[in-house]
């Protein structure tokens, strides 16, 4: 493949550009400090309910009012499976507070490479709206031009309407762009929008190009 083929690329956010870190330490420390003990086997069994939970409704926290709301709703999940030790408000800051995240390694060093080829980036993501806060305290967002969540477009991956908004903003034609992700849903709602598709990761996936 050739970079003069593309004008722009769109990388997935969660698991392509961006990961977290392991966060049942810091639950653990954060529950413990309220009198509430759990092993790590349970703090991470309510972890992963909690993420089902989250993935198909990201995209409901729209603004800061229904962000508060979502999260709430995501803290009640997690301790609803640890059997609802805590009240969910007295919560949330904590859990918030446990969830960090880190560039994927590679991940910045290809944007910043694909940016030298002329190409225009956006991350289009299954996230709520405060991904670009996440970016910026990463570095990121200076690396993209900009940052298309489900929670701004209304709807999550497959939809193409998601990648059909990055496409509006980056002012390129589909056929002219090609998506970067590791879910099923990436590539089958960039084809969708028409977009080239390649799979993560990001660093291996333009390798031999010229």
């Amino acid at each position: 493949m050739r970079f003069a083929e593309l004008d722009a690329v769109t990388v997935d956010g969660f698991g392509t550009l961006v990961r977290l870190t392991d966060p049942v330490p810091s639950l653990r420390d954060a529950l413990a400090e309220r009198g509430v003990e759990r092993s790590a086997e349970d703090v991470a069994g309510a972890f992963r309910v909690e993420a089902a939970h989250y993935r198909p409704h990201a995209h409901l926290a729209c603004d800061a009012e229904s962000l508060a709301a979502f999260r709430r709703d995501c803290v009640e999940v997690f301790l609803g499976e640890l059997g609802n030790p805590l009240q969910p408000d007295e919560f949330v800051d904590a859990f918030i507070g446990a969830l960090a995240f880190e560039p994927v390694p590679g991940a910045p060093e290809t944007l910043e490479q694909l940016r030298a080829h002329g190409l225009k980036l956006a991350v289009v993501a299954n996230w709520d709206c405060a991904l670009p806060e996440h970016l910026a305290r990463l570095g990121l967002d200076r690396l993209v031009d900009t940052v298309v969540t489900s929670a701004r477009a209304g709807v999550p991956k497959p939809d193409p309407a998601i990648f059909e908004l990055a496409l509006r903003e980056l002012d390129v034609r589909a056929d002219r762009a090609l998506h970067v992700g590791d879910e099923p849903c990436d590539e089958e709602g960039a084809r969708a929008a028409g977009l080239r598709f390649a799979p993560a990761p990001l660093s291996q996936a333009f390798v031999g190009w010229t």
